[in-house]
């Protein structure tokens, strides 16, 4: 018996080619490339990716977004990676989609045209998330802990500089099926300058921007999302990313129960007390109980008028002369007052006491 022939998808020349694939039925797979092929997969098994590292697209971008896909559909598919089912049903993760997923729920499409990798190492799906987002996003428009997340890949020595460059011209193939790599007149947006100054130089910011933006990158979710929402100033977070993780917990923990505020003194002695902080002395410091000067019992200093100093002494007298007549005026007077005081309180109980 002969077997039927596999249908060829011929070479995509245009977006609007691509567009076609959406119309697909579920479950048809046609060759896209030798790496992979697209896949009609439902939204119901693909998970975010875990810890995502950027916000989604909010009011008119996402509007935009939402329009386009109920009117065209999907126009580039996702990229996504296997993972093992977990307890509600998830059997892929996204790597490159997540506005197009969320804006295609909140249409109400059920599938999602997806190209599937296999075993990738977490590190090399992370690369695939922030290499999308610096692709599609202006890095000036990012948030501190989007840039963080950025420079800390950037920064880093986990990948290579060729399977960077891949990833790249993977994303760009996909968003423009005419691209050609060897047309491209600047260097790759992945490409990893091999010093902090060149990746200052490449965003535009100063190593010392560099330098703090990485610190961010090191801190826990809930501060993150303070330094987001300019709760946190930038220098104090730096400052907090020195502390353990369950430490910055603790500080969350505090400003989130007390909404105690962050300054530069606070958090300066919080990381002074890194591998040593305790919830007690976060909540001292958040307070600012650690640095308040206690009231001194000294009375403050007390200059005497002249109308008042010269109804007693002339301006021949002596310092040390009229210091001395003063205090022996306040001993006079005070002990005058303490025994008129005591003579009242027994005057009182005289008064009170019962009869017999």
């Amino acid at each position: 018996m002969n077997m039927p022939k596999p249908r060829i998808t011929p070479k995509l020349g245009s977006i609007d080619e691509l567009l076609k694939l959406s119309e697909q039925p579920p479950h048809n797979a046609d060759p896209i490339s030798s790496k992979g092929s697209i896949q009609s997969i439902s939204i119901n098994k693909i998970r975010f990716f875990k810890d995502h590292p950027f916000h989604l697209y909010e009011g008119e971008r996402l509007t935009d977004m939402v329009d386009s896909i109920a009117a065209n559909g999907i126009l580039v598919p996702v990229i996504i990676r296997t993972i093992k089912p977990d307890e509600p049903g998830y059997e892929y993760e996204m790597l490159s989609g997540h506005n197009r997923m969320n804006a295609a729920q909140l249409v109400g499409l059920e599938h999602l045209p997806s190209i599937i990798k296999e075993r990738l190492s977490d590190e090399e799906a992370l690369l695939y998330v922030v290499e999308t987002n610096v692709l599609q996003r202006s890095f000036n428009d990012m948030r501190p802990s989007e840039k963080a997340k950025v420079l800390s890949i950037r920064h880093s020595e986990m990948f290579s500089q060729g399977k960077r460059n891949d990833i790249i011209d993977e994303l760009k193939r996909l968003e423009n099926p005419q691209y050609n790599k060897e047309n491209e007149t600047s260097a790759p947006m992945g490409q990893r300058p091999t010093s902090r100054d060149k990746v200052a130089q490449e965003y535009g910011l100063s190593k010392n921007s560099v330098s703090r933006l990485l610190r961010i990158d090191k801190l826990i979710p809930g501060l993150k999302q303070r330094v987001d929402a300019d709760e946190l100033p930038l220098r104090c977070a730096v400052h907090l990313s020195y502390l353990s993780e369950g430490e910055q917990s603790m500080v969350e923990q505090s400003i989130n129960n007390n909404g105690f505020k962050l300054d530069m003194k606070k958090s300066e002695l919080l990381q002074g007390y890194s591998g040593r902080l305790s919830t007690e002395q976060t909540d001292k410091i958040l307070s600012g109980e650690a640095t308040r000067k206690p009231r001194s019992q000294t009375p403050p200093p007390f200059k005497l008028k002249h109308k008042v100093f010269s109804k007693y002494f002339t301006s021949q007298s002596k310092a040390s002369e009229v210091e001395q007549i003063i205090d022996e005026a306040l001993e006079m007077y005070f002990t005058h007052q303490q025994q008129h005081a005591s003579a009242h309180n027994d005057k009182e109980a005289e008064e009170h006491e019962p009869e017999l």
